[in-house]
């Protein structure tokens, strides 16, 4: 008779249980997509409307930004105005003197044929591409690879697709030893190709 009165009351409690929940699922609308985006209770806006509200609460006291030339096929390319010196890359001579270097935010590709060094300036970001690199560095100190989150000391293998930071000036990449073709580097900021 205990069996048969816990398997009824187990039965009874599933059943009233399934039927509250139900009931309650009718009335629950946390869960549901009560107004799509773009209607009039939640309407899209756009950056622009949103500075010139942001401006007169404010009362006009702060500069609008600067705007990216637009991507719509509508409007007309923005002009842009000419490079300052202190953003804008500014190349010496041309490949191939052994003398290049650039500065600025740029990202460039540079190509480092076996024999040659591509020191960076303080601050330089490289990543290897392509090939086999190895750390060229005057002193004790290494080249932080901000990837793995290790120091690389001189002459240990550069590897590929890792972020590697230049503190200092001096400091670079070379290819492998017994490597006959180039490597590919994108480099940010200034270096020189010896």
């Amino acid at each position: 008779m205990k069996t048969a009165w816990k398997v009824t009351m187990s039965a009874v409690l599933l059943a009233g249980g399934l039927w509250a929940g139900s009931m309650l699922n009718l009335t629950a609308e946390g869960a549901g997509v009560g107004s799509q985006p773009g209607t009039a209770e939640d309407p899209v806006v756009t950056k622009s409307y949103v500075d010139q509200q942001i401006q007169k609460v404010l009362g006009g006291n702060i500069s609008p930004p600067t705007q990216a030339p637009s991507a719509t096929a509508t409007n007309a390319p923005a002009a842009t105005a000419a490079p300052s010196a202190t953003t804008a890359p500014t190349k010496a001579p041309a490949p191939g003197t052994g003398d290049t270097s650039i500065t600025g935010n740029a990202v460039e590709i540079v190509d480092v044929k076996p024999g040659q060094t591509l020191i960076a300036g303080a601050g330089a970001e490289f990543i290897v591409r392509a090939g086999k690199a190895v750390i060229y560095s005057q002193d004790a100190n290494g080249v932080a690879d901000l990837t793995d989150g290790v120091d690389l000391a001189n002459g240990v293998a550069a590897p590929t697709n890792h972020l590697l930071s230049f503190p200092r000036d001096g400091r670079g990449i070379a290819v492998q030893d017994g490597q006959t073709m180039k490597i590919v580097v994108m480099v940010r900021g200034a270096y020189t190709l010896k």
